[in-house]
């Protein structure tokens, strides 16, 4: 009897253990079957705003819908191609393109149904307008627009070891006769020996690419460094190099006649490799068109239509994001040198700057 007793046993347990087995691998919350997971294929539709029979690629204004398909997933990443990305939680989404002219944009979109990743990629001619987007013509005598520019209050040093005091004296900065004119004086005044004037539209204007065109007069006296030039507007949060700066216009009295153009990064500041020069014969006596056309994929800079540096640019670098416009004159420094003991004072003057996208 007792041997009968352990057989039963031994029978038992893996009669046990084969329902427990069973029970586990049938039954589950959504009705005893396994997760679904198939395959989908992702199209991207795309409809260019604006599109008739004579213009193939759009009017001009750059808008683009989207629809994802299939609409069901759980989130979708759409790369546009130009430098922008979008993360959202529909298929459906419109995007404006901005650079100007008829381009090539290569789609990628990736589309998440819950447990897997699905991809798909397009490419579509978009013609963008070029239009003016921002501008100052420095048309209204007296102060700077409010609107526009916030004008710097600083002590001297304050940056690049800078002898100036920045004001907002008319003394120092004024528009008059169409010309906005920022004038570096000799005098005893708070903490220097200098006056000057800085303009910033941080705040009030920033944007990522476009092509900046700035019609100017250069300073002449050595010891002078004048600029129209830009910084990444999270410079608050991240500091500087970091946020990125890009020199347009920018001389030194003691180089007459040359213009510089520059870009600082993180790694890439101070001495920069990107930089180039240009000579710009009367800089001081006759108003000369300084430009930037800054892309995601490339900054070119002229003067008077003439192109002198190419910069490749890419997201390894921080000139993919919004930068502000800032216009100053400053004295001596670190680059600007002594200044010369006989130099009393001189002006930067300004027609006009514009920015179109």
């Amino acid at each position: 009897m007792q041997i009968i007793k352990m057989f039963k046993k031994i029978l038992v347990f893996p009669t046990l253990l084969l329902c427990v087995l069973i029970s586990c691998s049938s039954g589950d919350s959504g009705g005893g079957k396994t997760p679904d997971n198939p395959q989908i294929n992702v199209a991207i539709n795309t409809e260019i705003v604006g599109t008739t029979v004579q213009m193939l690629n759009g009017d001009g204004n750059g808008l683009v819908k989207f629809n994802i398909t299939p609409s069901s997933g759980v989130s979708y990443k759409i790369v546009f191609g130009d430098g922008e990305i979008a993360e959202t939680t529909t298929g459906t989404i419109t995007h404006t393109y901005k650079s100007s002219g008829t381009k090539t944009y290569t789609i990628d979109v990736t589309v998440f149904n819950g447990l897997k990743y699905f991809t798909a990629t397009k490419s579509i001619v978009v013609f963008v307008a070029t239009i003016q987007v921002w501008g100052d013509e420095f048309n209204i005598d007296g102060a700077p627009d409010s609107n526009k520019w916030a004008l710097q209050l600083w002590d001297p040093g304050r940056v690049n070891n800078e002898l100036q005091s920045y004001t907002n004296r008319p003394e120092n900065v004024i528009i008059e006769g169409g010309v906005l004119k920022i004038k570096a004086i000799r005098e005893k005044y708070g903490k220097g020996d200098f006056t000057s004037a800085r303009l910033e539209s941080n705040g009030k204007f920033d944007f990522t690419y476009g092509k900046i065109v700035i019609r100017a007069k250069v300073p002449t006296g050595v010891g002078t460094w004048p600029a129209v030039w830009m910084l990444g507007s999270n410079i608050g949060s991240v500091g500087w190099p970091a946020c990125g700066e890009i020199d347009i216009l920018e001389s030194v009295g003691k180089n007459p006649n040359q213009n510089h153009s520059s870009l600082h990064s993180p790694g890439r500041s101070g001495n920069t490799p990107d930089t180039s020069t240009i000579k710009v014969p009367n800089d001081n006596t006759e108003f000369h068109i300084y430009t930037a056309d800054w892309r995601a994929d490339y900054i070119k800079f002229s003067v008077d239509d003439v192109v002198y540096y190419t910069f490749v640019n890419s997201d390894k670098f921080p000139f993919n994001k919004n930068f502000y416009l800032i216009v100053n004159l400053a004295m001596g420094g670190v680059w600007g040198g002594p200044v010369d003991p006989n130099f009393t004072s001189s002006t930067l003057q300004v027609d006009y700057i514009r920015v179109y996208n």
